[in-house]
């Protein structure tokens, strides 16, 4: 199987996109505590993060398939867009609104908006 630049430049944003949600889902699922001052102490609370982590699952397979599946591209690309720009602009107004919060959400927040901004760039700009 031949990549060209044209399908990395592509479908990279998705595959980085796929990777970090994997494992930021599996931390939000099973350990939130070891990475972020969140201590679950409820089922409900253990049932949302669960929740959390069956869409980031979902997200990243519905990535990988526009991947490796043609007719799966344009639906992967928008989608990662949309939940790139909102997780970023929810943390924007978080910001905004609450304050500077941990250093890895500062970090998140720039690499959303720019995973975001870019899977723009892929669906306005380049065929696909």
């Amino acid at each position: 199987m031949k990549i060209n630049n044209q399908e990395v430049i592509t479908k990279i944003h998705l595959v980085i996109s796929s990777v970090v949600v994997l494992v930021v889902s599996i931390i939000y699922g099973f350990n939130i505590e070891s990475q972020i001052k969140i201590e679950p102490n409820t089922i409900d609370e253990f049932n949302f993060f669960k929740a959390v982590m069956g869409i980031y699952i979902g997200f990243s397979i519905l990535w990988i398939l526009g991947v490796f599946k043609p007719e799966f591209l344009k639906l992967a690309l928008w989608s990662n867009m949309i939940f790139m720009l909102g997780l970023g602009f929810g943390r924007v107004i978080s910001l905004l609104v609450d304050g500077l919060p941990s250093l890895a959400y500062i970090y998140g927040t720039a690499g959303e908006l720019v995973l975001g901004f870019y899977g723009i760039w892929v669906l306005t700009g380049k065929k696909h």
